[in-house]
């Protein structure tokens, strides 16, 4: 048990420093958890349990940008982030670990290629955006509803997800992206992390000492940010993403 914690907190703290820097931790906590034994459903649910205190942390610290009126309004924001991360988190837990381990692959694939593309396309809407308002609030509410799903079931590449969303809905400014994403993230995982632990999908034991790992490697990778590139790091964090698809894909088929 101690080996295995230290192997998860290792993990952990890598995966926090790599998204303090660019972004794809998660990469590295789900294969993490597998090996030392945990069942893929439990494994994806222990990651994102220790993944949240880091989220709410995130929220809190850009909830200035979130003053002021905006469109969606705060309020049907959590609305759908409840409702989407909910729903997430029952379609996980109505999935079997065989199942799921046929569905990772491609989660991981496509979760990598969005972390390699997704800035990318970000800047570009951002460039091209003209001065109107984002768009019709069903259009709204339907993409971020989608993508609190996506998170409440996976949570792998969910901030580089809800960016480019927010995007293609016409939102320019990105300061209040950032805290869009932070919010309707903390509050996606949140709730699904509820239900989780309420199935008792969570390992508590591997959660806390990832949580302990990321919160240490998060304020490293912090300290590190401005020394390290963001484009070296990301072609790590993608060699990892295509690896963890690979390997995965031998075990299911």
């Amino acid at each position: 048990m101690l080996l295995d914690g230290a192997l998860l907190g290792g993990a952990a703290a890598l995966a926090g420093a790599l998204n303090a820097v660019a972004g794809g931790g998660s990469f590295l906590t789900l294969p993490a958890l597998a090996m030392v034994g945990v069942p893929l459903v439990s494994a994806n649910a222990t990651g994102t349990a220790a993944l949240l205190p880091g989220y709410l942390a995130g929220a809190w610290a850009l909830r200035k940008e979130l003053s002021g009126p905006m469109s969606p309004s705060l309020l049907r924001l959590g609305v759908l982030s409840v409702l989407g991360g909910a729903a997430g988190a029952a379609l996980l837990l109505s999935t079997s670990n065989h199942a799921f381990a046929r569905i990772v692959p491609w989660l991981l694939l496509a979760a990598t290629l969005l972390f390699a593309i997704g800035p990318g396309l970000v800047r570009r809407r951002l460039a091209t955006a003209d001065n109107h308002k984002p768009r019709g609030r069903w259009l709204a509410d339907l993409g971020i509803a989608a993508v609190a799903v996506y998170g409440g079931y996976f949570n792998g590449g969910l901030g580089i997800l809800l960016l480019a969303v927010l995007g293609a809905l016409g939102h320019t400014d990105m300061g209040r992206m950032n805290g869009i994403k932070n919010f309707v993230s903390a509050i996606l995982t949140l709730i699904a992390v509820a239900i989780y632990a309420a199935s008792g999908a969570i390992v508590w034991t591997y959660a806390l000492w990832m949580a302990l790992g990321a919160t240490v490697g998060g304020y490293a990778g912090g300290m590190l940010a401005r020394r390290l590139k963001p484009e070296v790091v990301r072609g790590f964090v993608v060699l990892t993403g295509l690896a963890m698809t690979a390997a995965f894909l031998l075990k299911a088929y």
